[in-house]
């Protein structure tokens, strides 16, 4: 039992510290996907150690990082809670009519389509994109144009085929290819029913795995690209999609500041998307992001369209005279700032070798 135990911790310990080596190869990045599943390993060594006190006799420096690893995780989900702070803000006078978004991974080859057709009609959100849809998918969505008529398609078989869909009025709809010509970002200025223009930006990024990128490099890059731009803008921001990264991830913290946004699911909740069939490795890939004049009535997972994914769900409104959430907006600093220029050349520079072959 000591042995087990001392080198159960030891691999436990080992995987929670990895993701703090910046080193983009999936190896150091995939550690961090499974952080609430190393928090729950974490918690049964420790049990098991106090258990078995008398006969576990390992180097108590070991004993030391496991409380140190669970300190920290415990310090990062808490923010993901309803104990993290009130999400009551006081509306002021002027402030648009809610807005609903359905943002869904739908699996390339899922070919359930009608279920992602019918939980639209039930939903009826101003705007749903999906992400890893192909033509197939494509021909399946022509149904919804008659209550969607703005959209753009942009079909791949890559699994990084992207969708929109809206029933808002648009201004203007971009495509973009920050770091490779197959992997699209959509940009669109819409318009509520009162009249506020926003900014959407719809992202899916490659993760780092060992099935698909062996680094992280074009996920990091593409990411912070779009963290970028959208600082740059001067009307509201809502972005969301697959990140494929988690929202305590290194590059989700420098995406956050490079772009002054917040994210939804502080004080909200956990919220996983992934993976829709395995309930013990969920967690949350499908994140959402927002400028502080913007102000979340509702985030929620909705049930599955049986594809990997859970398909989420916001409700917002503008509100542009509140200035509530101005003190959760964060901001590189010069260092932070040399590393997202970095991050962005290198995963413009990074060359696919799993697309290129699909």
């Amino acid at each position: 039992m000591n042995s087990t135990i001392w080198v159960a911790t030891s691999i436990i310990v080992l995987l929670s510290i990895l993701p703090f080596i910046r080193n983009q190869h999936w190896v150091f990045r995939v550690p961090d996907f499974v952080r609430p599943q190393l928090l729950f390993l974490q918690l049964l060594t420790l049990i098991a150690t106090i258990i078995w006190w008398k006969d576990v006799s390992y180097p108590i420096l070991i004993l030391f990082a496991l409380l140190i690893c669970i300190g920290y995780n415990c310090y990062i989900f808490i923010r993901f809670t309803k104990f993290w702070r009130s999400n009551k803000y006081e509306i002021s006078v002027q402030h648009s009519k809610n807005v609903k978004i359905i943002s869904v991974n739908v699996y390339q080859f899922n070919t359930e389509y009608h279920r992602l057709v019918d939980m639209i009609r039930k939903e009826k959100p101003d705007i749903f994109m999906t992400m890893e849809s192909n033509q197939d998918w494509e021909n399946a969505l022509q149904e919804l144009k008659n209550e969607y008529p703005n959209f753009k398609e942009i079909a791949l078989e890559n699994t990084y085929g992207m969708h929109f869909y809206t029933k808002l009025k648009v201004h203007d709809i971009q495509v973009h290819y920050f770091v490779a010509d197959d992997l699209p970002s959509i940009e669109a200025e819409l318009e509520t029913e009162d009249g506020y223009r926003f900014i959407f930006f719809g992202v899916h990024p490659p993760p780092p795995s060992p099935t698909e990128e062996e680094t992280s490099k074009e996920r990091d890059g593409d990411l912070l690209c779009v963290a970028k731009r959208a600082k740059k803008q001067k009307l509201p921001v809502v972005i969301t999609g697959d990140f494929n990264t988690v929202a305590w991830s290194r590059v989700s913290v420098l995406f956050k500041k490079a772009s002054g946004l917040i994210d939804a699911r502080y004080g909200r909740g956990y919220l996983a998307t992934f993976h829709a069939k395995y309930w013990f490795f969920r967690i949350p890939l499908d994140l959402l992001y927002h400028s502080a004049d913007v102000f979340i009535d509702d985030l929620k997972i909705l049930p599955s369209i049986c594809s990997d994914h859970f398909p989420m769900c916001c409700t917002f409104y503008i509100d542009k005279h509140n200035d509530e959430q101005i003190e959760d907006v964060k901001t590189l600093d010069q260092e932070e700032k040399e590393e997202v220029e970095e991050l962005i050349e290198e995963g413009k520079e990074e060359e696919s070798e799993n697309r290129s072959n699909s």
